[in-house]
This record gives C-alpha cells, structure tokens and sequence, in this order.
C-alpha cells in the first residue's frame, strides 16, 4: 500500500468527473535531483467549497500551491484545469491562464507605497489595455467592482489609505479583494494566517470560507494550524513527506490521521 493510499477516507475523494474540479496526476518536484520534495501527486480538488492543506513544514505543502500557478515548474505530472494542463503552459497561454487563478500570500505582496484602491485595481492588469494600466485609468466598473470587494472584507472607507498603514490582518484583507478582482475560476492561499494573531487569523479564514460558498469559487489554502482547517474547511488534505496521506471531510480526520501526518500522540486530547 503506498503512502497516499494509507489513510485516505474512502468514497470522500472529490470527482474528476466536475469540469470546474483541479485535476492532479503523478506531481513532482524536484530542487535537487534525486531529492523531490513532491513524490507523485494524485489529487483532485473540487470545483466548490474550501480545500485545506495541512502538514508538518517541509512536506511540499507550498511548492504544491505554487506549482498549481506556475510559480514553480513542477518536474514530472499533470495539472488539469478547466480543459488545460498548466504543467505544459508557457509564453501568452500561461499569462492568460494564471489570470484566472488567484493568489493570496503568506506576506501580502501588496504594494507598500500605492493606496488600498490600487493595490486591489493591480488584480485587472491582465485586463486592460498597457496604456489604461500606465495611466492608472480603470474602467468605472472595475473601480467600482473594487469599491463593493473593499465593502465584502470590511475595509469600506479605507479606499486612499496606503498600504504600508495597514495591519497584517487588514492587508491581508486586501490580498484576498485583490485576487477576487481577478474574476478568478480558483483561489489559491498559500499560509495566509501564518503572520497573523489568533483573531485576525479567525476573521481571514472566515472571508475566505464566505468566498467559497457565496461566490461559487474553490478555494484551496494551505495552514498550519489544524483547528482552523478542521473549523471552516469542507475537505482536508493531509501530506507527509511529499505525498497526500489524508483525504476527506473534516470531522473524519481523527487522531490517528493526525499521527499519521505529523507523528505524535495526543492530538485530539
């Protein structure tokens, strides 16, 4: 029996058979030859709800959200989305492909000295024409379209305010409007709670759970803290050492799932 399959839940899988669903075959990365870090990859992530990723640090979990956009070139695999494989994009395809695919980061990759309007506008560059973008001259749909996102993650009245005033919870807020303005198909979140204090981290996860179920958009983040997954995600993956271990809804990830991604005992006590 292989490492994925050992813990899996049975008949909880998400179906390849849903169009909207991010279909992953036999991914690898290697930095190092000889050394992957992600060992063959199978996993479908739905085309609704919010899928977490959870596991020990060093077990891929990044290196799988960032081979999804391409920020990473995975060495071997498949990535099906929506009829493509965006393991073998390149050039204008992989532009136009990333467009619909948004991002948030752990550190917010906000730019620090444009105001809160113009940071979330960045997420139409792909959009408009390079002359509108130079000029800073948006459409007045897509301003407002940022004026109702700032409204959806509680930072109404905070339009002209720079960045670099933010806290790491508001910023945050605004990395999350920022890749919603992209209109995108898939949302990834790469440890958007890591930098963040306890009540902060709570309301983020909430935005992002509300994203999914009222917008239609999956949503796949990776976290550290297992409470908050099991709290607000509709589906948990579990990885160890490259490979998926757990695969199902959260009120089945039990103590021994949890031993079996992280080592350990007690968790659940």
């Amino acid at each position: 029996m292989t490492a994925s399959a050992a813990l899996r839940v049975p008949g909880t899988e998400a179906r390849a058979e849903d169009p909207r669903a991010l279909v992953i075959r036999g991914l690898v990365k290697e930095y190092r030859a000889g050394q992957p870090v992600l060992r063959g990859i199978d996993l479908v992530v739905p085309g609704t709800g919010l899928t977490a990723i959870i596991g020990p640090s060093g077990t891929g979990k990044s290196t799988l959200i960032r081979c999804i956009n391409r920020l990473v070139q995975p060495s071997a695999g498949e990535i099906l989305f929506r009829g493509e494989d965006l393991a073998k994009l390149s050039g204008r395809p992989l532009r136009r492909a990333r467009r619909r695919i948004g991002m948030v980061f752990q550190e917010y990759n906000l730019v620090e000295r444009l105001s809160v309007m113009e940071n979330l506008l960045c997420g139409r560059l792909g959009y408009v024409p390079v002359w509108r973008a130079w000029l800073r001259r948006f459409p007045e749909a897509d301003i407002q379209r940022a004026f109702d996102l700032l409204d959806a993650v509680g930072l109404s009245g905070f339009a002209t305010r720079r960045a670099d005033a933010l806290s790491g919870g508001q910023r945050q807020r605004v990395g999350i409007a920022r890749a919603i303005m992209q209109e995108p198909e898939i949302v990834l979140a790469d440890e958007p709670t890591s930098s963040l204090d306890p009540k902060s981290s709570v309301e983020i996860m909430e935005i992002l759970s509300r994203l999914a179920a009222e917008r239609g958009v999956p949503v796949v983040v990776n976290i550290h803290n297992v409470a908050l997954a099991q709290r607000f995600a509709t589906r948990i993956v579990g990885m160890s050492g490259g490979h998926v271990v757990y695969d199902g809804p959260p009120d089945r990830l039990s103590e021994r799932d949890l031993r079996g991604i992280y080592g350990g005992e007690n968790w659940l006590e």
